[in-house]
């Protein structure tokens, strides 16, 4: 029996030891400590990181139009995605495709000489930041506001009336928006303005005008992640 007993107390004593040791001890907190800070880390950037996939109308006008001309908006819609980085105050960019249509009537003495509708394909990128002011689990009513850019894509009539001109506008637009929404478990509904900063025509263009780009749009989409 005691050479059973002496094999097992031999077997046993480096487990003894390196209990005993205390840079084995240290070692082993280091990589508890290690695993739980990645573990809340990542359940923090989850909570703080939310995709928001969405879909919607848009009605586009020009201001500041020339004598003798005048645009009134028409549906043009957009599709796109944006996230929020941060909790309560968030960073908001984003990234949208859109069409949008302008209706533009040319008159000349009291007469109608043109109508038609200005179809535009645009890319916007977005910079907002966010505040929800109603900061709930189920139901959140946010505002947001900043600059964009929106990219002119391609320009087109509908019924060929008016001859447009890519090469008439400028490629691009610098706009300030302004939104509010709410979120209601996982859906998501937002308005919102966007006033463009630099004018929709060149120079040389055909209208001679520094008009510029007002835009109202409204969309639906769904939020993922976040705490959602």
């Amino acid at each position: 029996m005691i050479g059973p007993c002496f094999a097992l107390l031999k077997a046993a004593r480096p487990l003894t030891a390196c209990a005993a040791n205390p840079s084995y001890n240290t070692m082993k907190f280091r990589r508890l400590f290690l695993l739980t800070a990645v573990a809340a880390i990542s359940n923090w950037a989850v909570g703080q990181f939310a995709a928001n996939p969405q879909v919607g109308l848009n009605f586009t006008k020009l201001t500041r139009t020339p004598d003798g001309t005048t645009s009134s908006a028409a549906a043009g819609f957009q599709l796109g995605v944006d996230f929020r980085l941060g909790d309560r105050l968030y960073f908001q960019p984003g990234a949208f495709f859109g069409r949008s249509a302008t209706f533009v009537r040319s008159t000349l003495l009291d007469t109608v000489v043109m109508e038609d509708n200005m179809i535009r394909t645009t890319a916007k990128v977005k910079a907002l930041l966010g505040y929800n002011l109603i900061h709930g689990d189920a139901f959140r009513l946010r505002v947001n506001a900043g600059p964009t850019y929106e990219a002119l894509l391609s320009v087109d009539s509908k019924n060929d009336e008016i001859a447009f001109n890519k090469d008439d506008y400028n490629g691009g637009s610098f706009n300030m928006d302004a939104g509010l929404g709410f979120d209601l478990a996982f859906v998501t509904l937002e308005t919102g303005l966007s006033y463009g900063l630099g004018n929709a025509y060149k120079d040389q263009g055909k209208f001679l005008s520094d008009s510029k780009y007002f835009t109202w749009y409204a969309t639906l989409g769904v939020v993922l992640g976040g705490g959602h």
